[in-house]
């Protein structure tokens, strides 16, 4: 579906009272998702992190470990 045939059909679509209120809302939940992304950013910055400083005290797993977990995490 081509973005103008989207555009016309959320317009036609009885919800949205002009082209603005359609614009207004594709803004709205863009900004939305901009949020959530730079959150998860956020988020998995701290992780990684925490994960570098965990490493740093020793407190990591070997790789064959890891792999071993995630086959039996598979497994259930």
């Amino acid at each position: 579906m081509s973005k103008s045939s989207l555009f016309k059909k959320k317009l036609n679509s009885g919800k949205y009272g002009s082209a603005d209120e359609v614009i207004f809302e594709a803004f709205r939940l863009l900004e939305e998702r901009d949020r959530h992304y730079e959150q998860w950013l956020q988020d998995t910055r701290q992780k990684v992190a925490d994960g570098l400083a965990q490493l740093d005290r020793g407190e990591g797993l070997d790789g064959e470990s890891v792999m071993a977990r995630l086959k039996e995490r598979v497994r259930m």
